[in-house]
């Protein structure tokens, strides 16, 4: 990298130190075996302690034997954890221009456990944008007949934010394991969600991260999968049928996972728009195109755009809906812009309906004037759909830790009376009515998960 000295300010280890770091499963040394102005080599080993680890308990053989010592596996992602806490964060107030940069990168790991060989490594990390080298090592160098072990020297090469980089490491490196060695236990989805904040509900290989991470408990990954769908908007359907898949055989009996939110917020949202009557509708802050996918599939909605601020989720939108490959008459009927919702937009103007799902949490409260003004002003569709989070029903979420908002970029969350007093409000100053529809399960003490509010404009 150009400067040795910006990845010593990114991970806040000083180039010039030897450092030690006590965790559970031993000790973390970090050095730096180069640091010149071209080129900077940070080196995490982890000093494993297989008799410290189970000193105390009833212990068997193989918990004194075995490969922890020497294969990279859920301990090293524990000590990625422990010694670069802050990096992973993407915080740096000493350079915070650093953390935003994608930077060159080659990460090297000489012995890594990976359950499915070189191809799963190759499955797990090409789709994140790195160049793979994965060499299956063998059994034995002695007897090349033997065949290859489980284990794999790997290298990584590409562009990335170094907090990319890590967390991506931190989730991997077990889902490759794929034998923790600590309890996996209900905390560990919400871990699972904030490292895989960003890149795990967009990549192919979701379902297979998400069941070996936590352990194929089928629980927690139902909890996971419902988690990640309505963060971040991905298709329910996939990550349902891959997680019944997997875990059907090993737990016949157990009940059907519930619905996901996801997939009864848009049911909500499109029949909200029937009662409408919108044949033209605009979902502004579409994301990765969840929705629109739904509304370009009823020849009802004969014009639907998708706007975003994110350049970046417009083009995983346009892939997902396989817009290269859409019939005309289809594809005619749809459009991609990029827009920001407190910006007026003359291209919003004329829609029959306007769909803000999931997008006002998203904002600063002093922004919602604007996005107010933007939508229910200035274009002043006929109707508008709203739906936010209901943050009284979030003690419901058992992994949902006091006082957390459901993910990490809501800037609020509105219990039912505060959001019920916007609306009032954006309403009256607008000239609409409003109504108010619950989202799922009707909580007789917190009310439902999701909140949503129709707006008509009055004549």
């Amino acid at each position: 990298m150009p400067d040795a000295a910006d990845l010593g300010f990114l991970l806040h280890k000083h180039p010039g130190k030897a450092q030690q770091f006590a965790t559970a499963a031993g000790t973390a040394h970090v050095v730096w075996p180069e640091a010149t102005d071209d080129r900077a080599t940070v080196a995490l080993l982890l000093e494993v302690d297989p008799i410290a680890l189970v000193r105390g308990r009833s212990a068997t053989l193989d918990q004194y034997v075995n490969d922890r010592p020497y294969a990279a596996s859920s301990m090293l992602a524990v000590a990625l954890g422990r010694v670069f806490r802050t990096a992973m964060t993407g915080r740096c107030d000493a350079r915070p221009d650093l953390p935003g940069r994608a930077i060159p990168l080659e990460i090297h790991v000489p012995v890594l456990r990976s359950r499915g060989g070189p191809d799963v490594v190759e499955r797990l990390f090409a789709p994140l944008g790195w160049q793979v080298t994965a060499i299956a090592l063998p059994l034995d160098d002695r007897f090349p007949h033997w065949g290859d072990s489980p284990y794999v020297d790997l290298r990584l090469t590409g562009s990335q934010r170094l907090a990319d980089a890590l967390t991506q490491l931190y989730v991997l490196l077990p889902a490759l394991d794929d034998a923790k060695h600590y309890w996996v236990g209900p905390d560990e989805v919400e871990k699972l969600l904030r490292a895989g904040t960003g890149w795990l509900a967009g990549h192919p290989e979701r379902e297979l991260v998400t069941r070996r991470y936590l352990s194929h408990r089928r629980g927690l990954v139902t909890t996971a999968v419902g988690r990640l769908a309505e963060v971040d908007d991905t298709e329910p359907e996939a990550l349902d049928n891959a997680v019944d898949a997997e875990l059907e055989a090993a737990d016949d009996d157990a009940p059907p996972p519930p619905e996901p939110l996801v997939r009864l917020r848009h049911a909500a949202v499109l029949e909200a728009l029937r009662e409408e009557q919108a044949a033209t509708v605009a979902d502004v802050g579409c994301g990765e195109g969840a929705l629109l996918r739904r509304l370009i599939q009823d020849p009802a909605f004969t014009r639907v755009l998708g706007t975003d601020v994110s350049h970046r989720a417009l083009e995983v939108a346009a892939r997902r809906l396989h817009l290269d490959r859409m019939p005309d008459r289809k594809r005619a009927r749809i459009e991609l812009l990029q827009s920001s919702v407190t910006y007026r937009d003359d291209r919003l103007a004329g829609f029959d309906a306007v769909v803000l799902m999931e997008v006002v949490e998203h904002l600063d409260p002093p922004r919602l004037p604007a996005l107010a003004r933007t939508v229910f002003g200035h274009a002043r569709p006929a109707s508008v759909v709203v739906t936010t989070p209901n943050a009284e029903y979030n003690v419901r979420y058992e992994t949902l830790p006091e006082g957390r908002m459901r993910h990490h970029d809501h800037r609020f969350e509105w219990t039912r009376e505060e959001f019920r007093a916007w609306a009032a409000d954006v309403a009256a100053t607008h000239g609409y009515t409003v109504r108010h529809v619950a989202v799922g399960d009707d909580d007789p003490e917190v009310g439902p998960p999701t909140q949503l509010a129709v707006f008509r404009r009055v004549a």
